[in-house]
């Protein structure tokens, strides 16, 4: 299968934003290379082969994503939206040029190199680790998902992603019922089972994350009857609302970017239970007061807590 390459050229500091612009339009598979250094918080617990001697950050950085060299028509119409995404973009912060550069690869160039980037890394007590590498003597002494996403977004080595685990390893107690809203590799679904709770529903608008969801549990050998995994849209399809069930949820965790959690905040609370807890996260900090005002709208919410990672944000809230 043929892919047509796309390399926006670009500054460090709109990796995150430019990225963020990605997901808006469907594009979650891109890769970001850079001459940035890790920090010692991200190193720490990192199990990873890390170069001694990186080249001076110059604060360049080129972030390439691929589409489906069959559907010209359809690439054609993303990357206009994209260059007119990008042109904004330029307007607020240094975003370089932001040249789109075009090319043709294979599947094979992209789909499985970037494993060898991803190793075992430990969150608290939480060791995640690709199913590809061995389980060490020092990931037993604690908890143990393996995962492999697969082309569904979610190792858990994002910070929205890292925001939520943090958030789920406080909240879950034994016995509680959490809904896992854009599921993604399924990874927050395993995370609440292996911290207590009873049942956990899973969904996502696309049919990979179903899939890849199904697939990590069965690697880390979660009970098929604690977790259930739908597509559909919890937001506008009132049928599948009434699937997912009202007044049910002890929490509720969407790690979505604010164009959806905005629009979620107006009904979620109806699938809460009195006193349940719902965590958002995706937020880049710049939107953060966009989503804390949905929130804020409605008066069944109160929130608890923000909490950042980097350029990101984290919302813990209570239903009253």
């Amino acid at each position: 299968m043929k892919w047509n390459r796309y390399d926006i050229y670009t500054t460090t500091v709109a990796t995150d934003i430019i990225c963020a612009t990605l997901s808006e339009l469907g594009i979650n598979g891109f890769e970001i290379k850079d001459n940035k250094g890790l920090t010692e918080e991200e190193l720490d617990g990192m199990f990873a082969e890390i170069p001694p001697v990186l080249p001076a950050d110059d604060g360049k950085a080129v972030i390439s994503f691929y589409l489906d060299a069959d559907r010209p028509e359809d690439n054609r119409l993303k990357v206009d939206e994209l260059k007119t995404a990008l042109s904004a973009i330029k307007e607020n912060i240094d975003a370089g040029t932001c040249e789109i550069e075009e090319s043709v690869t294979r599947d094979t160039d992209w789909i499985n190199n970037w494993k060898k980037y991803w190793h075992t890394f430990k969150i608290n007590d939480l060791y995640i680790k690709p199913t590809w590498e061995e389980e060490t003597d020092e990931i037993k002494k604690g908890k143990v998902i393996s995962l492999d996403p697969g082309t569904a977004f979610g190792t858990g080595t994002h910070e929205t992603t890292r925001l939520v685990i943090g958030e789920l390893q406080e909240l879950v107690t034994p016995g509680d019922c959490v809904l896992d809203i854009g599921c993604g590799s399924g990874i927050l679904s395993i995370v609440s089972v292996l911290y207590g709770a009873e049942k956990v529903l899973g969904i996502d608008l696309d049919k990979n994350a179903i899939k890849a969801s199904y697939e990590n549990c069965k690697e880390n050998h979660i009970d098929d009857k604690k977790v259930e995994f739908l597509r559909g849209d919890i937001i506008s399809d009132q049928e599948f609302k009434e699937r997912c069930g009202y007044s049910c949820y002890d929490i509720v965790c969407a790690n979505i970017l604010p164009v959806v959690l905005v629009p979620l905040t107006e009904t979620v609370d109806q699938h809460m239970k009195s006193g349940a807890f719902l965590i958002y996260s995706g937020i880049l900090n710049e939107k953060l007061a966009e989503v804390t005002d949905a929130i804020n709208k409605n008066h069944a919410l109160e929130i608890v807590d923000t909490k950042t990672d980097g350029e990101w944000s984290s919302v813990r809230i209570r239903k009253k």
